[in-house]
C-alpha cells in the first residue's frame, strides 16, 4: 500500500512562517537547478554574468553587460526587415570568434547562408 503526501495549500499564519516558506522553496530549487536560477531581485549579491558583444559598441553600452548573456536563451523581437536576423547573426559570428558554440532557431525562415557568412559566421559550424 503506497503512502500518499498530502499537500498544505494553507497560507502560512504568519510573515516568519512565510518567509522560512519562501527561502525553503528557493532552497529547493537551487538545489534542483543550481545556483542563480532564483533570486530576490532587491538581493545585494550581484551575478557576474558574462556576455557575448553584438558586434556593435553603442547597443552592447545600452545592454548593460556588453552583450547578450552567454548561456542563456535571447529572443530578439521587432517588425519585419527590423534587422533581427542581422543582430542575430552578428551575435552568432562575435561568439564563434571567441570560441563559442551557436544554435539559430529560425523561425522566420530568413537565414540564408551567404549573407551569414558574409558578416563572419562559420556556417560549417552553426547549429540550425
Amino acid at each position: 500500500m503506497s503512502k500518499e503526501k498530502e499537500l498544505n495549500t494553507t497560507a502560512p499564519a504568519d510573515a516568519k512562517e512565510r518567509a522560512k516558506a519562501i527561502e525553503t522553496a528557493m532552497s529547493q530549487i537551487e538545489k534542483a537547478f543550481g545556483k542563480g536560477s532564483i533570486m530576490k531581485l532587491g538581493a545585494e549579491s550581484k551575478l557576474d554574468v558574462q556576455a557575448v558583444s553584438t558586434g556593435s559598441l553603442s547597443l552592447d553600452l545600452a545592454l548593460g553587460i556588453g552583450g547578450v548573456p552567454k548561456g542563456r536563451i535571447t529572443e530578439i523581437y521587432g517588425p519585419e526587415s527590423g534587422g533581427k536576423t542581422t543582430l542575430a547573426l552578428s551575435i552568432v559570428a562575435q561568439s564563434q570568434k571567441a570560441g563559442g558554440t551557436c544554435a539559430f532557431i529560425d523561425a522566420e525562415h530568413a537565414l540564408d547562408p551567404v549573407y551569414a557568412r558574409s558578416l563572419g559566421v562559420n556556417t560549417d559550424e552553426l547549429l540550425v
